[in-house]
Parts: C-alpha cells; structure tokens; sequence
C-alpha cells in the first residue's frame, strides 16, 4: 500500500446521513412548493386547462387597473409597516438593551422577561386583546386616557382608514420589540470588559461610551435584525387578519401582501379564488425578499467591520 494511500482521508459519510432528514424535510416543505408557486405563477387556466402565458401575469398584476391598484396599495402598506417597525422597534429595542445591560439597574431581570413575554403570545391572543382594549365602546383605553386628562385624544383608531396601519404597526412593535433587545442585550454582553476599562481610562464614559466604544461593536447585530425585520414585515399577515379580517379595513387601509394573496388565492366571499395570479403575487413578495436580502448580504454586511476579541 502506498503512503499516499495510508494517508488518504476517510470519507465522512456520516455528515450526510445526520443531515439527510433535515435537507429532506426542508425540500418537501419549502423549495419544491416554492418552484411550484414560480412555476403557477407562469400558467393561467383557460377551458379548464393550466396553459403557459410566459410572464403575461405579471403585466396583468403591475399594469391591469383590476389587479395593480390593490398591488400597488397593499404594497406601500407592506413599505408603511416595515419602515414604522424599523423607525420604532428597533431603536427602542436598542434603547432598551443599553439600559438593561447596566449593572447599576436593579430588578433587571423583570425587566427583560416583562419587555420579552409578548413575543411568545400567539396572534389571535394579541389581536383579539388590542381590538379589546381600543374599542370605544366596551374597551379600556378610554378610561385610561381619561384618567390622566386625555380622553379627547382617543379615537377608534382601528376603524379610521388614516390610522388603523400605523396603530397596528404599533400593536406589531409592542409584540415583538423583546426580539430586537434581547439580541442586541447579548452582543452588549459579548464585549470584553477589557475594552470597557481601557475606555474608561481614556475618560469615555456614560452615552459618549456607547455611541464611540459599544455601537460600533454591535453593528453587525443590527445589521442582523434589520434584516430580519425586512423579511419578517413583508411576509406579515397573521396580525392583520385576526383584527381586521381577510377584508383588512377599513376600506382596505391594512391591506398588506399577506392579505392581498389570501383573498387572490383561496378567494373571499364574493371574490373567486385564483391559484394563477395568487401564485403571482407570492413570487413577487418572493422576488422583493430576495432582492432585500441580497442587497444586505453583499451590499450592506460586507462593509461591517468585525472584531475579533
């Protein structure tokens, strides 16, 4: 036997058997429908027949008054969501990790389980909760607003065309705002204390040391949950349909992409389902992720600077 034999490295067939039932499992569930709905996306049925019309639903979508106005609609309420979420969520969610990651903060703990249990509450717990608390006939916001001398500021915000979005988007933030902290809590955590002190002795201290010393470091967290808040936003539907319905009023005003598929694939009382332009409008939330997440990936995560402690 040669040396260059008895030196060959064995083959590592067990990587492939402990990830067989995961690659598996993920092919079923997510990239044979996924080709599925590119492929739909690419027919139209005619006498009952599926027959290829090539990109002409996509014309139809962007171009057809029938179809584009409510497109158009649902995605600048997809846009109006994401950016509330980005200008909210995630500075406060920032906010709220600098502050708990002070030693000097008592009961910090509470504080971070109190700000992180309504990430774990289903959907229709929260929206039926809100639509509760907002109504003005039996909910307890007026009351509350009354206490402190601002009843006349309440009004039916989920019934108002130009607010319903927004306090929803709210109603979003207030939900998932413990993902954002808890993730920027850790990277505050992971800097060495030795950078801390070395900083300390150069007389950077207070906010001048997280805004010159911390922010830096954690950058490529926030990178991290911007984009996930970007992918979790523009597949967003389970909120607005436990609180407005399939329908998202008012006047659609909460119409989102979510939404705007639903109603076009499985059809909604008097509007007949279409599997064709459904699959449509899948493949364009498809195409808009991707397209966001390529942009981060090798636009935006490249230029962040890394430290290695």
């Amino acid at each position: 036997m040669s040396a260059s034999e008895k030196t060959k490295r064995p083959v590592r067939w067990h990587i492939a058997v402990f990830l067989a039932p995961a690659v598996l499992v993920y092919t079923a569930i997510m990239i044979l429908p996924l080709f599925g709905t590119l492929q739909l996306s690419l027919f139209r049925e005619v006498d009952q027949q599926q027959v290829f019309v090539g990109f002409d639903n996509f014309r139809i979508l962007f171009g057809d008054p029938r179809w584009s106005d409510s497109f158009w609609n649902a995605l600048f309420n997809n846009t109006w969501f994401f950016i509330i979420h980005m200008l909210v969520q995630n500075p406060l969610g920032i906010l709220f990790a600098a502050l708990l990651s002070s030693p000097k903060l008592r009961f910090s703990v509470f504080y971070r389980t109190a700000i992180f249990v309504p990430t774990i509450l289903s959907f229709v717990i929260v929206g039926f909760a809100w639509k509760l608390i907002l109504s003005p006939l039996w909910g307890i916001a007026p009351d509350m607003l009354s206490a402190v001398g601002l009843k006349s500021l309440f009004a039916p915000w989920l019934g108002k065309t130009e607010y319903a979005l927004t306090t929803l988007s709210l109603i979003s933030v207030w939900q998932f705002i413990g993902i954002p902290m808890m993730l920027i809590y850790a990277a505050l955590l992971s800097i060495p204390d030795e950078v801390l002190e070395a900083a300390e002795c150069d007389g950077i201290t207070g906010m001048s040391q997280f805004w010159k010393i911390k922010l830096p470091l954690i950058l490529p967290s926030i990178g991290i949950i911007s984009i996930l808040t970007f992918v979790g936003n523009f597949n967003a539907f389970d909120l607005i349909y436990t609180t407005q319905g399939a329908l998202a009023g008012p006047n659609y005003a909460t119409d989102i992409l979510g939404t705007f598929l639903y109603r076009t694939f499985f059809g909604f009382q008097l509007q007949v389902g279409d599997p064709n332009m459904g699959s449509t409008i899948a493949s364009v939330m498809f195409l808009i992720i991707l397209a966001g997440v390529s942009i981060y990936l090798f636009g935006i995560q490249t230029r962040l600077r890394r430290y290695q402690f």
